[in-house]
């Protein structure tokens, strides 16, 4: 029998605590099952009561060691509460990603209520940071590991996602600033970067027929939607080596890398005949639905 390869990168994670926001479906649930297999014990937080139990239901019947909390992470007293309850049934947390986060109503900026944009704020970037936050003391004890999850729209522009990708950005920096923050301390930050995945959210973010239309002018490999695993198992192999970059396909690594996809390439692409019909008609549409104002003489 042939021995396994030492690897100086690999981080045994085996009986170490994962703490997972946005577990109950998706990315998070596939990447608790694939840590689950390499013996971590979960603490599965969301705000679906229903579905993060069903989560660690299943991972329990494999023989993981998995416990579901209810939390919102718009709620900073009962995410306090939720990690609370984590730490006291399984100890302090070794890892901690900051996964949950929701996709806007595919619109212009210009159309979008204030609500809806800091709705999205809310829950991707300042959920990421109360959910960093609150689990930093354990994971500096530990000298663990905090993986928030960005998105390639954090290095490119989001047409019709506009606080999407201002969200993103920001968990981005959040993140490069914390590694340097915390270089002294011995804990690694992570942050993870993923194209287009088969989840409800992508299938939300183009539900719309013109969006579908204008995604197929894109080059093949930003157009392709990759399946939930390929996210979910660079987020398990990001775990186990503390990766700096955890990314979803592999060429997501180059406009992350090198700031997006650049001045002049982003102008011909804000002129793609397809985008543009489809901010035209979207906009067209808003300004019909305008509530008509009745002028009152003074």
């Amino acid at each position: 029998m042939g021995l396994r390869r030492w690897n100086p990168r690999r981080w045994n994670i085996a009986g170490r605590h994962v703490l997972i926001t946005g577990a109950a479906q998706g990315i998070g649930r596939d990447a608790a099952a694939r840590l689950a297999r390499r013996g971590a014990r979960l603490s599965l937080l969301d705000l679906n009561p229903e579905g993060v139990e069903r989560t660690a239901t299943a991972l329990t019947a494999g023989g993981a060691e998995a416990e579901p909390f209810v939390a919102d992470v718009t709620d900073s007293h009962g995410l306090a509460d939720a990690i609370g309850a984590a730490r006291k049934r399984l100890g302090p947390v070794d890892v901690a990603i900051a996964n949950a986060g929701i996709a806007p109503t595919p619109i212009p900026a210009i159309a979008m209520s204030d609500e809806e944009f800091e709705r999205v704020i809310s829950v991707n970037l300042l959920g990421v940071w109360r959910t960093l936050k609150l689990t930093l003391p354990d994971v500096v004890e530990r000298r663990g590991y905090l993986l928030p999850i960005a998105s390639l729209a954090a290095g490119v522009p989001v047409p019709f996602g506009a606080p999407y990708g201002a969200s993103k950005s920001g968990v981005h920096s959040l993140a490069r600033t914390l590694r340097m923050e915390l270089a002294h301390t011995g804990v690694k930050v992570g942050c993870a970067y993923f194209g287009f995945i088969d989840t409800d959210m992508t299938t939300h973010a183009f539900e719309k027929p013109e969006l579908r239309r204008a995604r197929r002018g894109l080059p093949g490999m930003f157009a392709k939607v990759v399946p939930v695993s390929a996210a979910g198992e660079a987020i398990a192999r990001g775990v186990e080596r503390r990766s700096k970059r955890v990314v979803a396909p592999r060429w997501v690594t180059l406009p992350i890398l090198f700031g997006g996809i650049g001045g002049p390439l982003e102008g011909l692409a804000a002129r793609e005949p397809r985008l543009v019909r489809a901010l035209r008609s979207e906009l067209a549409i808003e300004e019909k639905t305008k509530p008509e104002i009745e002028e009152v003489s003074p």
